[in-house]
């Protein structure tokens, strides 16, 4: 099998970085970040946190409008992602009124600023 230019020929360039680096992911709880990319990873969801990240908080018919979709598939999100701890509620009359949940969505949405043309991952 022939050798691939996509690896090292060496075992360790910079072993101060390497164990400093090291360091640094053996303290993050990975299983805890990995699970709220999974509730991220679905495009609705994600548009559905994005815009609550960027307003604060929205009814779930407005949100249903900003998506261009109905409230019942927007419900549905929602649903999920008030299981999974990402968003709470508060019921107004017949409305209902949705915000993120603590720091963890907002902070993974922090970075992402929508880019005029996208690369999609080669996944």
């Amino acid at each position: 099998m022939a050798k691939t230019n996509e690896q090292c020929d060496i075992y360790c360039y910079d072993p101060e970085k390497v164990a400093r680096v090291q360091d640094q992911v053996g303290q993050v709880d990975a299983r805890s970040a990995s699970q709220w990319f999974k509730v991220l990873a679905d495009e609705t969801r994600y548009k559905v946190a994005y815009a609550l990240n960027v307003e604060g908080e929205l009814c779930g018919c407005d949100l249903a409008n900003i998506l261009g979709t109905s409230t019942a598939t927007v419900s549905h999100h929602l649903r999920i992602l008030k299981q999974a701890g990402a968003v709470t509620y508060r019921r107004e009359g017949k409305l209902v009124f949705y915000t993120l949940a603590g720091n963890q969505i907002t902070h993974l949405l922090g970075g992402m600023e929508p880019e005029k043309e996208e690369k999609p991952l080669g996944i």
